[in-house]
């Protein structure tokens, strides 16, 4: 399983994850995803496009998964 880390911030937008995970090609993308219902936090699918993601959850795409490290 992949980890992120988000380093000195406290949270990353959902939509910037799927960017930086490299899911999504642009953020316009990663917000139709979310949006859509493609996208998964903690195993709920997560419909809001600015969903703050914090250390200890998990999201999934597509088979994909990352959890978030402090």
């Amino acid at each position: 399983m992949a980890t992120f880390s988000l380093g000195k911030h406290p949270h990353v937008d959902l939509c910037d994850l799927l960017k930086l995970e490299g899911w999504a090609e642009s953020g316009a993308m990663a917000k139709t995803l979310i949006a859509d219902g493609y996208v998964t936090v903690n195993g709920a699918v997560e419909t809001r496009k600015r969903c703050k993601i914090v250390a200890g959850q998990v999201v999934e795409f597509e088979g994909n998964q990352v959890t978030v490290t402090a």
